[in-house]
């Protein structure tokens, strides 16, 4: 079943105009808040967006511009305290994951956006600041990425066991 869920899931850019069910998007957080984390320090916050003019900044987060992001009807940025553990940015990553598995089994489409490590359109500031003060994120967390959410609006073909790359399989040595 699982192996089944990861063949299907694919990033999705496009999205019906439809807000993200309410039952729905407490079901992914829920996902996000039952993920491990490294010594249990859960470092992890999230802030669920989907005001149309806040989505319509968000979309200027990275260069070049993330046009798909203005019009996504949910977004999740996930921060991660970097006050609590140096980890952080491993445990996040397990909550963004999971988040995407949650939201194509409830039948959402979702894409990853990378903000650590990118730079904001203009490339004046990083991702990171310009989401930071965009939506008055204290100092102590950064940004790991922000998750576009929808129903898709477009459909992508699933990928097949027989197109993984087994060479990078390595068994007792490299």
């Amino acid at each position: 079943m699982m192996l089944e869920l990861l063949m299907k899931r694919r990033s999705i850019r496009k999205y019906k105009q439809e807000a993200v069910d309410a039952d729905k998007l407490k079901k992914i957080m829920q996902a996000a808040l039952l993920v491990p984390s490294s010594r249990g320090r859960t470092p992890w916050e999230f802030v669920v967006v989907q005001n149309r003019e806040t989505l319509q900044a968000l979309g200027k987060c990275r260069h070049p511009q993330q046009v798909f992001l203005p019009d996504t009807p949910a977004a999740i940025v996930v921060l991660g305290d970097t006050s609590v553990t140096d980890v952080w940015v491993e445990d996040c990553s397990i909550a963004m994951t999971i988040m995407q598995l949650e939201a194509e089994q409830l039948g959402l489409g979702s894409c990853w956006i990378q903000i650590r490590n990118r730079m904001a359109q203009g490339e004046q500031q990083t991702s990171n600041d310009f989401i930071k003060e965009l939506l008055h994120i204290p100092a102590q967390y950064d940004v790991l990425a922000v998750l576009a959410l929808g129903v898709p609006d477009e459909e992508k073909p699933g990928r097949t066991l027989e197109g993984l790359q087994y060479g990078k399989v390595h068994q007792e040595k490299f």
